[in-house]
């Protein structure tokens, strides 16, 4: 399938002429419309909420999208808390899933009143500290890790076992009795066993496993399963090739487990949540990029105004992301290049031996789905500076909902030292 970019080469000059590349750009419309759709392929479920992954994509601007659309925050930090709050998700919209939780981060979800997802057996004794003498949470959510590896059609596709999420079983009925004799009145079940998976099967296959655990579980405590969370998991198609997941084929897989294992246990009445961030934003934005050079060696080189402090998917996990040189959509990819950023290292590589039609320096390029994980995992090696952020609005106006930073921010954490320098 061709990979065709949101914004066209005009519409990317527009925004280039106010707001200087590198820029990661969001499509408000792509996104509305791929929420919709998840919606709709669990309507079946009265409880249904999607909790959007806050750390895929951390921007007021696409959470109040989120919020508007129905949908809450999966935060799993103090800060992604404040961030969710100041566009006003609060409460049972907000589900707290972090591990290694420092005791600020505890309380301030519990203060919030969001469902707090315990990862391990020995967090009750830090969520009993957190609440200091306050009454215990009503809901309470565990996080589950089968061990072993995950298999779907014997292929495996992750490893829990080696995993350091979670908790046992045994250590969920265990967390379970104790939390009811706490005052806790109804318990949540979590688990995220895959990543980026392009297989419709992922989802239903987990939410039957969660479903008969949520079923033993109920049987050996006596507690109340109120929603079962199958979080993340859901992938996109970073490569052309790759088949693309088909939500309303996954909602329907999930609703057929349910009512094999789920409904004739009397437990019908079970919310399914979901806390996607790739599946909701990966397509949706691109990183907008100049040529700035070419180096002709061994092998040919287009150098960005980007590297991988903009995008480290490519020099972290060897990701692939597709290229598009705007305009030039429909040339033929008669020339193979190395697409590199500036860096100080040799991984800092968007492409590697790419096949791309004839590339000029001043040329724009999109470097598709990098609408989750692209900003959000940037960083300042060698001084450079995070880029802006824009929103394609649905009227086909733009926005800025980030500035690019600027050295005044690079500086501003060293305290007691004064820089005198010009922008």
């Amino acid at each position: 399938m061709k990979k065709t970019p949101f914004l066209t080469l005009e519409k990317a000059r527009e925004i280039a002429a106010q707001i200087p590349t590198p820029f990661h750009i969001y499509d408000e419309a792509g996104i509305r419309a791929n929420v919709r759709a998840l919606k709709a392929a669990f309507a079946w479920n009265k409880g249904f909420r999607e909790y959007f992954a806050v750390k895929a994509t951390p921007n007021p601007f696409i959470l109040q999208i989120m919020k508007e659309e129905g949908c809450g925050c999966d935060c799993a930090t103090y800060t992604e808390l404040l961030l969710a709050e100041a566009v006003g998700i609060t409460g049972k919209n907000v589900m707290f899933s972090s591990n290694v939780t420092p005791m600020q981060d505890m309380r301030k979800a519990y203060e919030m009143g969001a469902y707090i997802n315990l990862d391990d057996a020995t967090y009750l004794d830090f969520l009993e500290q957190a609440v200091d003498g306050g009454p215990m949470p009503d809901t309470v959510c565990l996080r589950y890790n089968p061990g072993g590896s995950f298999c779907l059609c014997n292929t495996i596709m992750d490893m829990p076992r080696d995993a350091k999420y979670g908790m046992t079983e045994d250590q969920m009925a265990g967390c379970m009795v104790r939390l009811q004799k706490l005052g806790v009145k109804h318990f949540g079940i979590h688990a995220f066993l895959a990543s980026n998976t392009t297989t419709n099967e992922y989802y239903p296959e987990l939410s039957s496993q969660l479903f008969q655990l949520a079923v033993r579980l109920h049987n050996a405590t006596g507690a109340h399963i109120s929603f079962i969370n199958l979080s993340g998991g859901i992938g996109v198609d970073y490569r052309p090739e790759q088949p693309r997941c088909d939500i309303s084929v996954i909602g329907e897989g999930v609703r057929q487990r349910y009512e094999q294992v789920l409904a004739p246990a009397g437990m019908g009445d079970v919310a399914i949540f979901t806390e996607l961030g790739r599946f909701m934003l990966a397509p949706y934005g691109h990183l907008i990029s100049t040529v700035i050079h070419q180096k002709h060696i061994y092998r040919e080189y287009v150098g960005l105004d980007a590297c991988a402090a903009n995008l480290m998917r490519p020099a972290m996990y060897g990701s692939y992301h597709h290229i598009t040189v705007l305009g030039k959509e429909d040339a033929v990819l008669d020339h193979v290049y190395d697409v590199v950023g500036g860096l100080c290292e040799n991984n800092d590589k968007f492409a590697v031996q790419r096949s791309l039609p004839a590339i000029n320096v001043g040329d724009l390029v999109a470097i598709h789905d990098t609408g989750a994980h692209g900003f959000s995992m940037g960083y300042n090696y060698n001084g450079k500076l995070r880029s802006a952020e824009v929103l394609l609005k649905e009227d086909g106006s733009f926005q800025l909902i980030r500035r690019a930073e600027t050295p005044m921010d690079y500086f501003a954490t060293l305290d007691g030292f004064g820089f005198a320098f010009h922008n």
